[in-house]
């Protein structure tokens, strides 16, 4: 049987559906996340081939050379990463409806973090390659 998880954005504008294995979670300090998000993102990832947008309001802003990030241009919720020509599609894991049933056990780009926090007690990882 197939794993089925759900999300949304904050008004409800925007919902996913993901039918496939999510990835642990990861915690990203880059600049970029931070700005983003207003402190560090949490993010799983899943095969972009697994994972069904719904709404109107979905937009993708070009944050980067090589990535793009989708948000809700209504209530302006930050939802997905994906970089160009990747199989994967992040997703930020406070949008998932319910329990997720995943831990955090990575963390990148901390050399970037917020003079203002204490990184989390979780190892600190390599970016992943893209597959």
């Amino acid at each position: 049987m197939t794993k089925l998880t759900k999300g949304s954005c904050l008004c409800g504008s925007i919902t996913y559906e993901v039918r496939g294995k999510l990835r642990s979670i990861c915690a990203c300090h880059c600049t970029q996340c931070r700005k983003t998000s207003g402190h560090y993102v949490a993010a799983t990832k899943c095969r972009s081939e697994d994972l069904n947008i719904v709404g109107a309001t979905i937009a993708w802003y070009r944050s980067s050379d090589t990535a793009e990030r989708g948000f809700c241009s209504t209530c302006g919720s930050n939802l997905f990463w994906r970089e160009f020509g990747a199989t994967f599609t992040s997703i930020f894991a406070g949008s998932i409806d319910g329990p997720t049933g995943l831990n955090m056990d990575r963390q990148i780009h901390t050399d970037a973090k917020g003079d203002y926090y204490d990184l989390p007690d979780v190892p600190i990882g390599e970016q992943e390659p893209v597959r």
